[in-house]
C-alpha cells in the first residue's frame, strides 16, 4: 500500500513554501476556518492545563453529556452513553471505518480523506456521482444499483457516509434526496455515517437541513468537531453520535480508539464541553462566522461566474467547486498548475476528491482570506462590510485578476 500525504496538507505546505520564497499566492487550498480562538474558550483551556490524566476512552461524562444536549437541541434526544469522543471527528470517522468493517459508498466528489481512510482500513470504496446541484450525498439509484452489483461479486458493503453541508462543493443535500438515500439504506440494510461538522455553518438559517439521523436513527451515525464552527482545528477534538441501542458498535469504536488514541486531550475536553452547551457568547460568534463565511463565499463565486464558469452557489461552509472546462485547458491537475503557477492562485484538484480527472473542476477554500494575522481575522469577522477591507478586497482583486487573465490565456508577468 502506498500512503501520501493528505492532499490538502499537502497543499498547504507547497503554498506555504512558496510564499516564504517570496512568491505571492492567493491560498485557496486550504480548508481551515480561518478565525481567532474565543477568549471564553482560551480561558477555560487555560484553567484546565493541569488535567493530565488519561480519562475514559468515550470521553469526560461531561463532555458526553453537553454533547448529547447539542443534538437534543437539535431535534435528537441522545444517549450519553451513545456519544464517543476523540481528537477530531477525523480520527473518529477512521476508527468507524474500522469498527463496522466492510466496503463503503461514498459521494463523488467527496473529501480528501474518505476515500484515503478506507484504502487504510482495507476497505475498497464505491465512489456513487452526486446528483447535479446537490453535494455530499450519492445518487439513491445509482447506489442502490452499485450496491447490488458488488454484493453479487461477494464483496461486504456495510456504509455509506453523506456530509452535510458538503466539503468539497458547499451545498446542501435537499431533504427529498436524503430521503430517498434512506430508504435505500434501510431497503440494503447499511449504516449511514453523516459527517456534519458544518452544520452550523449554514448561509441561510431558513434553509432546510434534514439529517439521515432524524428519518433513520436507528442506522445513523453522526460526527460532528469544533474545528469549523468555532475554528478550533489545532485543538483536535470531535464527537460522534452512535444509532439507538448500538452497544455493540460502540464496544467495537472504542476498542480501536484505545488502541489509537487512548483518550481524548483532558483540558481541550473541558473547554470542548463548554463549547457543547453553546453558551450565548459562543453562539453569537457561531453566528458572525456564519454570516462572514458566506458573504465573502458569494463574493468568491461572483468571480468565477464573471469568466463563466459554472458555479453552483455556496450554501454552507467556506467552499465552491467550479468547474473551468469551457476554457479547455485540461484536466484538474493542468488546470490547478496553471492557476498556481501562472497566476498565483492556490487551489485543489478535483480529482483529489474522486471526481474524473479529464473535468476541469476544482475545490476553493475562502476561509484563509480574512486576514493574515489574529487581529485582522477578528475586524473581518466583526466588521459590517468585510468586503470593503482592504487585504479581503486586494484578495478578491487579485482573484478576479487572475481568472480573467486566466480566461484570456495569458501569463502574469514575472511568472
Amino acid at each position: 500500500m502506498t500512503v501520501t500525504l493528505s492532499a490538502t496538507l499537502a497543499a498547504n505546505e507547497d503554498i506555504e513554501r512558496r510564499r516564504r520564497a517570496g512568491e505571492r499566492v492567493l491560498h485557496l487550498a486550504f480548508g481551515e476556518a480561518g478565525l481567532p480562538v474565543h477568549p471564553a474558550l482560551r480561558d477555560r483551556l487555560a484553567a484546565a492545563s493541569a488535567r493530565n490524566g488519561y480519562g475514559p476512552v468515550a470521553g469526560a461524562p461531561d463532555l458526553r453529556e453537553a454533547a448529547a444536549g447539542y443534538w437534543h437541541r437539535r431535534g435528537l434526544p441522545t444517549d450519553p452513553d451513545l456519544v464517543v469522543c476523540g481528537p477530531g471527528s477525523k480520527s473518529l470517522l477512521y476508527g468507524l471505518l474500522l469498527a463496522i468493517g466492510g466496503d463503503v459508498v461514498l459521494p463523488m466528489p467527496s473529501w480528501v480523506s474518505y476515500a484515503a481512510q478506507a484504502d487504510l482500513v482495507g476497505s475498497r470504496p464505491i465512489l456513487v456521482p452526486v446528483p447535479r446541484g446537490e453535494g455530499g450525498v450519492p445518487d439513491p439509484g445509482q447506489v442502490a444499483t452499485a450496491v447490488r452489483r458488488a454484493r453479487a461479486d461477494g464483496r461486504t458493503v456495510s456504509s455509506l457516509l453523506v456530509t452535510l453541508p458538503d466539503n468539497p462543493t458547499g451545498r446542501m443535500a435537499s431533504p427529498e434526496l436524503i430521503a430517498r438515500l434512506v430508504d435505500v439504506a434501510r431497503e440494503l440494510d447499511l449504516i449511514v455515517i453523516s459527517d456534519e461538522i458544518y452544520r452550523d455553518l449554514l448561509h441561510d438559517g431558513s434553509l432546510p437541513y434534514t439529517s439521515p439521523a432524524d428519518l433513520a436513527p436507528e442506522r445513523t451515525v453522526i460526527t460532528t468537531g469544533l474545528s469549523k464552527s468555532l475554528a478550533l482545528g489545532g485543538w483536535r477534538i470531535g464527537a460522534a453520535r452512535l444509532p439507538e441501542g448500538a452497544y455493540d458498535l460502540r464496544a467495537r469504536l472504542l476498542a480501536v480508539a484505545s488502541e489509537i488514541w487512548s483518550a481524548p486531550a483532558a483540558p481541550v475536553q473541558e473547554a470542548a464541553a463548554y463549547a457543547f452547551t453553546e453558551p450565548r457568547e459562543l453562539a453569537e460568534r457561531v453566528a458572525r462566522s456564519r454570516v462572514l463565511h458566506g458573504t465573502v463565499a458569494r463574493a468568491v463565486h461572483r468571480c468565477f461566474e464573471e469568466i463563466g464558469a459554472e458555479t453552483p452557489a455556496p450554501q454552507g461552509g467556506f467552499y465552491l467547486y467550479p468547474d473551468l472546462g469551457h476554457l479547455r485547458l485540461g484536466g484538474s491537475a493542468e488546470l490547478t498548475k496553471i492557476l498556481l503557477d501562472d497566476h498565483g492562485i492556490g487551489v485543489l484538484p478535483g480529482h483529489a476528491f474522486g471526481d474524473d480527472p479529464a473535468a476541469a473542476r476544482v475545490r476553493v477554500a475562502v476561509s484563509l482570506l480574512y486576514g493574515e494575522t489574529p487581529e485582522q481575522r477578528l475586524t473581518a469577522l466583526t466588521s459590517p462590510d468585510p468586503l470593503g477591507l482592504p487585504w479581503i478586497s486586494a484578495s478578491l482583486d487579485h482573484l478576479a485578476t487572475g481568472l480573467k487573465d486566466l480566461s484570456r490565456g495569458r501569463r502574469e508577468p514575472g511568472r
